[in-house]
């Protein structure tokens, strides 16, 4: 494996760009050829050494990626959540890509239509559920759809059943190991993929910015990672990626913690940005008009175990009185913890991948972003991030609302709702909490 590094790494020098993926016995064989945008950007910058070509297209890809991104948030909260989707899809390609490719199983039959299948199957059931869940009274409205709202499970249930069928149907006696081995893989990308992305939505539909904030906080991550290792890496952090340095680690995640509480402040003054989507039967409409949570209303700043300070630490008293001059919010203490999170145990995401690449002697995932690599190699640090953030607002900051159980309420029928009304109103007179009637 060495080796074989070391002959990569001349061509890429002698030829200013990676070994042709078409090489007998490279698992990224199948996967798609180099955009041509980056074949241009590469012959512009021929002048400049492969190391400061990379830099360029690097960047450049960063910005406009940074500029797509913007805009699907400034369409609204359902344009995220379709953009989630939609990187799901392109990661999943791309893994599966990969096995197909690792096992030379060309001539398996359907194994690609049941992988795809079996996405198209999780994601009925997970995406469903959390549609019901959070539009139920809109999706109770549409009377086509009650069929779909009645037997969501059933149908969910009959769709993997049919995809255990068709794999059992396909199964050919020569190919059993790989096989089975591929149906292994696709469940445990399922697993990953299907796992952070619908967590992800979650945390959409509990507000924007816990979507917004921690993509955020992993791109930053990412790019002053590069940057601070670009310009002054000299000591190796982990020997899964050489290239990556402590200074890098270390000025990334600096960086992180002061770029989120920035962009954390200026996000919060917007009630599109905190309050979770909400249907309006009233208006029959989607808004995102609520009563802040108490972490998104400014508080006067106190330092963490201020009543332990002595008496004589003037020094430590006055910085806490002058940081009580800034606005403040409870929730830049949860900005700091996630932009850790994100600095700290996020990238060993980016090094769980890094080691997969290994494991498999490919360098990228596929090549479908000039200077990055494929979809995965930039969203790898995002699923791990994804999770965390829905563990951490469910434990630490949500608290109980009746606006669920009211959903669940309205979408009964009126003789339903009425029952309902009727031994709530039973039941709390009986314990004493409203008047008897």
């Amino acid at each position: 494996h060495t080796k074989m590094s070391d002959k990569s790494a001349s061509n890429l020098k002698a030829n200013g760009r990676p070994p042709s993926s078409n090489a007998p016995g490279n698992p990224a064989a199948t996967q798609s050829t180099p955009e041509e945008s980056s074949n241009i950007l590469q012959r512009l910058l021929a002048p400049l050494s492969p190391r400061w070509q990379n830099w360029v297209i690097r960047t450049i890809m960063s910005f406009v990626m940074i500029s797509s991104f913007s805009l699907i948030i400034y369409l609204g909260p359902l344009a995220i959540v379709g953009l989630i989707l939609l990187l799901q899809m392109l990661c999943f390609k791309e893994i599966i890509g990969i096995g197909h490719a690792i096992y030379r199983s060309h001539d398996l039959p359907w194994f690609r239509v049941l992988s795809w299948f079996f996405l198209f199957a999780s994601n009925y059931f997970f995406f469903g559920e959390s549609m019901i869940d959070q539009f139920r009274i809109l999706l109770h409205r549409k009377q086509f759809l009650e069929p779909l709202l009645t037997y969501h499970r059933l149908i969910s249930f009959s769709l993997y059943c049919g995809g255990i069928v068709g794999f059992v149907v396909s199964l050919v006696k020569k190919h059993y190991l790989k096989q089975f081995t591929l149906f292994g893989w696709t469940h445990v990308t399922l697993l990953f993929l299907i796992t952070s992305s619908h967590l992800m939505i979650r945390n959409v539909f509990d507000g924007v910015i816990w979507v917004i904030l921690p993509c955020a906080m992993i791109i930053c991550n990412d790019m002053m990672a590069y940057v601070f290792g670009f310009f002054f890496g000299r000591t190796p952090l982990i020997k899964l990626s050489p290239k990556k340095t402590w200074e890098g680690f270390l000025g990334g995640g600096f960086s992180t913690i002061v770029f989120s509480l920035l962009l954390g402040h200026c996000l919060i003054q917007f009630d599109s940005m905190v309050c979770p989507i909400e249907y309006d039967e009233l208006g029959n409409t989607l808004n995102t008009n609520c009563s802040r949570h108490p972490v998104f209303q400014p508080v006067q700043f106190r330092l963490p175990f201020a009543e332990f300070l002595m008496e004589d630490s003037s020094t430590l008293l006055g910085f806490e009185a002058l940081l009580s001059s800034i606005p403040w919010y409870q929730f830049h203490w949860h900005t700091i913890c996630m932009a850790s999170f994100a600095s700290i145990v996020a990238p060993f995401g980016g090094f769980f991948a890094s080691g997969f690449k290994r494991a498999f002697k490919i360098k990228d995932f596929s090549n479908t972003i000039p200077g990055h690599g494929g979809v995965m190699d930039r969203f790898d640090c995002q699923i791990i991030m994804g999770i965390f953030v829905y563990v951490y607002f469910h434990t630490f900051i949500m608290v109980t609302s009746p606006h669920h159980l009211l959903r669940q309420v309205y979408s009964l029928r009126p003789s339903d709702q009425l029952k309902f009304y009727e031994a709530l109103t039973e039941g709390l007179a009986k314990r004493g909490i409203v008047p008897a009637v």
